[in-house]
């Protein structure tokens, strides 16, 4: 028995279809990143905890205005809680008002990024080059003189003041 498809079927189905690609994970590259930093996740649980562990393994946000690292105003460096890799001059960061520790640069080879498709809308992905580690996300809507803000998870962040 041949099977019979109407519009009204056709139309259905891809809006099912449509749905399921809006809220599945695409890989953000096809071609796997190694990293100077690896643990099995047993060993990144034990070293970051929980909470950590969430954001930086499993590219999970804490919640805005929740980090003390949004309000740290010395003199000092970011970096990963991952790794310690130096991330982030203090001279770069400012108050965006998002509620996250925010920055117009990273180092020079501090952080690498990639396409975030995790969301209805495409988003930059920002991880520590070392480690692989998920810090947050790069916007195009920061202050001069690069225009970006990198806007980060604080739980993702350590702070070494000089």
């Amino acid at each position: 028995m041949p099977i019979e498809l109407n519009r009204r079927d056709l139309l259905g189905a891809a809006g099912v279809g449509a749905v399921a690609l809006l809220f599945t994970r695409v890989p953000a590259s096809a071609k796997p990143v190694r990293f100077q930093v690896t643990l099995s996740d047993a060993e990144w649980r034990k070293r970051l905890g929980a909470e950590r562990y969430a954001v930086l393994r499993k590219a999970a946000t804490e919640r805005p205005f929740s980090s003390p690292l949004d309000h740290e105003k010395r003199k000092g460096v970011y970096v990963c809680a991952g790794c310690r890799l130096p991330l982030y001059p203090s001279t770069t960061k400012f108050d965006s008002g998002t509620g996250w520790p925010s920055f117009y640069a990273p180092l020079k080879n501090a952080v690498i990024t990639r396409t975030d498709r995790s969301l209805v809308f495409e988003r930059t992905e920002v991880l520590c080059r070392r480690c692989g580690g998920h810090l947050g996300h790069v916007f195009d809507d920061g202050p001069p003189p690069t225009g970006l803000r990198y806007c980060m998870n604080g739980l993702a962040l350590q702070f070494r003041p000089v």
